[in-house]
């Protein structure tokens, strides 16, 4: 299986609450009691449909084929004012950085950042009281209990969306993956054709005094994306999370630098308006095919934000960049 089939950013689940169990009319009977008083437990709630969030996850591969997810069914209360038992709860693991929205409407429900996160995703339906509850002066023997309430049966879409430092911006083939693997141990695949990062690779950027950072390296972005054209939304979903974004042009674009910078920005403006205020920094990469003059020239037109030359391959201007890097970040 490949590294992009292995690689789930959304699914939708149908989710079942359990029912609650009922409440139970008894009425207390022993040896010594021929008539006695109400004693009947309440039912037990029905079992939730739960989320959890595991740092150790990285996909939703595990829930790809898990179209429905059955929360078990609360007990009936009993006699001697006993409870019914608690239906089983289902729980869903899922990677840091999903979030759960109604499939109707598209509302968020929740969005799981840390580790161990728990939320209540589909509630089961509460227990009914039993007849206890309904003893009053004027009726002592109530012979009558609430039943359990009914669960819950909802479609809820989970959608992963990448949470790194830094997102690597930029058209395929500009050299987004080669840098990743150059500032960290990730080894995403490299080759000199477009698209051939269909999904993200993260890595973690060693920085001084051993401190570090996550760099996303994702689907490189075309013009039409925020339309949907390409890899589109699926890949601009997984911006919107990163702290910095760093665009990357190539020395050797057909287009201006400026150009170049230009149609990206306005399709992440298209996509999410809101992406406009996240600290942007310029990589102008393959540098090394420039000499001193040329790379003068070239500055004159990058556009009005921090800027660097870098060459992954000549290992040129990467510090330079880590130290921009890093200043955006803190």
């Amino acid at each position: 299986m490949s590294q992009g089939s292995n690689f789930v950013d959304y699914v939708k689940i149908c989710c079942r609450s359990g029912r609650g169990g009922g409440g139970s009319a008894h009425l207390h009977r022993d040896i010594l009691t021929s008539k006695g008083g109400p004693d009947g437990g309440d039912g037990g709630r029905g079992g939730h449909v739960m989320l959890k969030g595991n740092s150790q996850l990285w996909t939703m591969l595990h829930l790809k084929y898990r179209k429905h997810v059955i929360a078990g069914d609360g007990d009936c209360g009993s006699s001697s004012l006993s409870s019914g038992k608690t239906g089983r709860d289902e729980w869903l693991e899922v990677p840091l950085g999903t979030i759960a929205r109604d499939s109707e409407t598209g509302e968020i429900l929740y969005e799981i950042t840390t580790d161990g996160q728990t939320e209540i995703l589909t509630k089961g339906g509460r227990g009914g009281q039993g007849n206890s509850h309904f003893k009053t002066p004027t009726n002592q023997t109530p012979r009558y209990a609430q039943p359990g309430e009914a669960g819950k049966e909802e479609w809820v879409i989970l959608e992963l969306k990448v949470l790194a430092d830094v997102g690597l911006v930029g058209f395929p083939n500009v050299g987004k993956s080669t840098l990743l693997s150059v500032v960290s141990a990730a080894k995403p695949e490299i080759a000199n054709y477009e698209f051939t990062t269909l999904v993200p690779n993260l890595g973690i950027v060693a920085y001084r005094d051993n401190r570090s950072f996550v760099m996303a390296d994702i689907p490189g972005i075309i013009e039409g994306a925020s339309k949907g054209k390409g890899l589109g939304l699926r890949f601009l979903r997984h911006i919107e999370r990163n702290s910095v974004l760093l665009f990357m042009v190539p020395a050797d674009t057909k287009r201006t630098i400026t150009e170049e910078y230009n149609i990206l920005l306005a399709e992440l403006e298209d996509y999410n308006p809101e992406l406009m205020h996240k600290p942007r920094i310029l990589a102008i990469s393959k540098s090394d095919l420039l000499d001193e003059e040329l790379t003068a020239e070239m500055a004159k037109e990058v556009p009005d934000l921090p800027y660097v030359f870098i060459s992954s391959v000549a290992q040129k201007g990467i510090q330079e960049l880590k130290d921009l890097l890093w200043k955006s970040i803190v």
